[in-house]
């Protein structure tokens, strides 16, 4: 982060809150297209969106911590709106393992920014790991909030071995298409040469 100047830690604020909006949306649709399964596929449809916020950052802000702080944005909204205890870390550790990645290697270009993303994109898993992993904790935690059984009972509902394979798959594959849409989108609307012909 000491690397990182008033002005583009400004701009990482900036492309944070987009972020948190792309994802804001993804939910919304979610929840109103698959209302039992939605939870486990948020990180999956937020990495489709992403793509081209993700190609923005790590150009117009080519330096480590930006990525770190864009993916942090969603630790803090974990943190403050009382989600399970542990749903904030995986938000700051792959942001962080994916900016190492894209800053710190010397692997070739397009494959780290794929790989850089893919483990960003797994950063949204937060929330959802412990149901698979931690589901005697998940569930004390929902009682202590006042929920009750039947509540709790609708939430493991989809958690089997399956669902975990396909969320995960999920995750995999649609950061990889979303990365790829967000090239073209970038491409024509946000790289130099775009703004160029704007110009």
């Amino acid at each position: 982060m000491k690397g990182l100047k008033v002005q583009e830690l400004i701009s990482s604020g900036v492309y944070a809150t987009v972020y948190f909006f792309v994802v804001a949306i993804a939910t919304f649709l979610l929840r109103f297209t698959i209302p039992t399964f939605n939870t486990l596929f948020i990180p999956g449809l937020s990495a489709l969106f992403s793509g081209v916020v993700y190609l923005i950052v790590i150009n117009r802000v080519p330096k480590f911590g930006a990525i770190t702080i864009v993916g942090s944005v969603m630790a803090i909204f974990f943190l403050v709106f009382g989600y399970f205890p542990l749903a904030f870390l995986p938000s700051i550790v792959f942001p962080l393992i994916a900016d190492w990645i894209q800053n710190k290697t010397n692997l070739q270009e397009k494959l780290k920014t794929y790989l850089s993303y893919v483990v960003f994109s797994f950063g949204l898993t937060g929330p959802i790991l412990p149901l698979w992993f931690m589901k005697e904790a998940y569930v004390a935690s929902l009682l202590n909030r006042g929920k009750d059984m039947t509540y709790v009972n609708s939430v493991f509902a989809p958690i089997t071995t399956a669902s975990f394979f396909i969320s995960m798959g999920a995750t995999l594959v649609l950061s990889i298409l979303g990365l790829t849409i967000g090239q073209k989108i970038y491409q024509k609307h946000f790289s130099k040469e775009a703004r160029k012909g704007i110009k």
